[in-house]
């Protein structure tokens, strides 16, 4: 389903918004997080995929790579991490913030303990920060993710409890949780009382949109390199850190955005229709497992109510399907993409398989587009069942096609 939204606007970047999210904010997160061990140094490749382009009939196709943001294969490493050591620094205004992911204040933090529900990449990322600064962890887990992406966490040494229910069940236990045991939550999922760490989060997710109008020389207040950017979101805080950053450098000039979420995962479509921060009203059970909410989060609505210009939801096969065309490759690299690392691009073939629909969007043949993808196979078990071949396998023909 795709749905115009009517309360999108085209005008430099508020200044109320820019109170909470900025590029300024956005660029001292990235200074902090600049020697954490946990980041691959430098910037995240954007690939050009020309054959895939002409197969879609647009001018233009990239995709920003976020599975090799860090060993952890998501985004997730950097809104977690960076929201920890905001954390810790609002609680200790003397330390150093480039410094707590080093282990420098391990001392320190050894009895402070940071809590968060999760679908895996944001708890993995939790865990590992925490472990580098010397703080424990608990992580809460519901009943749909899987045994792998726990192993995953459980190896950073957090302690796991499990819940029954969905994302939203695991979010409750977590603040439970925190409020029993003196524990705080570290979580991009905002609610009543709880607004400054979901926006460290979500800034964090910041240096995304730095790397792209970097990488394609954008300038402030003009038509950047893309006309369209995919952005899929679960609550929204990845939607809401790029496209704020996106909106700010470009103003009134700004790229359409298009949201994508699960059909069974709806929230944001939702509160489009809705004109506030509403719940999904499906099943929240998704392939799409990083996507599968059903709460908006209100504070990511403030930004993606005047700035997304689309909301569009999509099927599980039609992930699947999109995590097989970036793994084959051919003429374009192969890539590993996750199974929420897709939504973009299964939201564009959707789009340009219905003139109708591509022509709502504003999707013609002279369209510059960008998706990103989010993460990487962080289930490895998984990524193989889904695409008939391992991403070790992937990964070597990636390496060949770079080969001269």
């Amino acid at each position: 389903m795709l749905y115009a939204n009517p309360r999108a606007v085209r005008a430099p970047y508020p200044a109320e918004l820019r109170a909470i999210m900025s590029i300024e904010r956005a660029q001292e997160s990235r200074r902090w997080l600049a020697a954490w061990p946990g980041l691959t140094p430098g910037a995240t490749p954007l690939h050009e995929l020309p054959a895939l382009a002409r197969r879609l009939g647009v001018a233009r196709m990239c995709v920003k790579d976020e599975s090799l943001r860090s060993r952890l294969g998501s985004f997730k490493a950097l809104g977690a991490s960076v929201a920890l050591v905001r954390q810790v620094v609002r609680l200790h205004p003397g330390l150093e913030p480039g410094l707590v992911l080093s282990g420098r204040y391990a001392q320190l933090l050894q009895h402070y303990t940071v809590v968060s529900a999760t679908d895996g990449n944001h708890g993995r990322s939790l865990a590992a920060a925490a472990r580098d600064a010397g703080c424990r962890c608990a992580i809460v887990l519901h009943a749909q993710v899987s045994l792998e992406r726990e192993k995953a966490i459980a190896d950073f040494g957090a302690k796991i409890i499990r819940v029954p229910g969905n994302y939203d069940a695991s979010v409750r236990e977590a603040e439970r949780l925190a409020q029993a045991h003196g524990w705080q939550v570290i979580s991009d999922t905002s609610y009543e009382g709880y607004e400054d760490i979901p926006r460290d989060v979500m800034q964090g997710y910041g240096t995304i949109a730095a790397e792209i109008a970097e990488q394609t020389g954008a300038r402030a207040d003009e038509a950047g390199a893309f006309t369209h950017v995919f952005l899929q979101a679960g609550v929204g805080g990845m939607a809401a850190g790029l496209a704020s950053y996106l909106w700010e450098l470009h103003g009134a000039q700004r790229p359409c955005f298009i949201v994508v979420e699960p059909a069974q995962a709806d929230c944001l479509l939702q509160s489009a229709m809705k004109g506030h921060a509403a719940k999904a009203t499906g099943t929240v059970d998704s392939v799409m497992a990083g996507l599968a909410c059903g709460d908006t989060s209100p504070l990511a609505w403030r930004f993606l109510a005047p700035s997304v210009d689309h909301f569009m939801t999509i099927e599980d096969d039609q992930a699947v399907a999109a995590m097989r065309t970036l793994a084959r490759g051919g003429p374009d690299i192969p890539i590993v993409a996750g199974e929420s690392g897709t939504a973009g691009l299964a939201a564009l073939e959707v789009l340009r398989g219905d003139c109708a629909l591509s022509a709502r969007a504003g999707l013609h043949p002279d369209a510059s587009v960008l998706f990103i993808n989010t993460e990487g196979a962080t289930a490895p078990q998984v990524y193989e069942e889904l695409v008939g071949e391992t991403a070790e396998s992937v990964q070597r023909r990636q390496l060949a096609w770079f080969a001269p």
